[in-house]
């Protein structure tokens, strides 16, 4: 057997467990997602819907990174970086609001 040879049979090995591995992270965050959703459907006041939501967001990102990981996409980047701005945008303008209206609860949040 030629050390080439060798290498590539560790390369598909590492491929493949690479790929277990990538598809279990989905699943967890597919199970954390589930979770966050619960949570903002639960939430009452403004700031908790904001960090759920928030928090939504970053367990997208985990699942885009993975995404791009298995498929080696690098077109996957370019979303991978809207949604980290679109976060970070949505974060800093609620708490702006906030601070300039406090966490009061409407009559419709009750």
């Amino acid at each position: 057997m030629s050390a080439a040879m060798g290498a590539s049979a560790v390369s598909t090995v590492a491929t493949g467990f690479l790929e277990v591995v990538t598809y279990g992270c989905l699943a967890v965050l597919a199970g954390s997602l589930l979770l966050v959703v619960a949570f903002v459907l639960r939430s009452r006041g403004l700031v908790e819907r904001a960090l759920g939501l928030d928090t939504m967001l970053a367990v997208a990102l985990n699942g885009i990174a993975a995404t791009i990981v298995l498929t080696a996409d690098p077109d996957l980047v370019v979303l991978a970086v809207l949604v980290a701005v679109l976060g970070f945008v949505g974060t800093v303008t609620v708490a702006r609001f906030v601070e300039r209206r406090g966490n009061r609860l409407t009559e419709e949040d009750r």
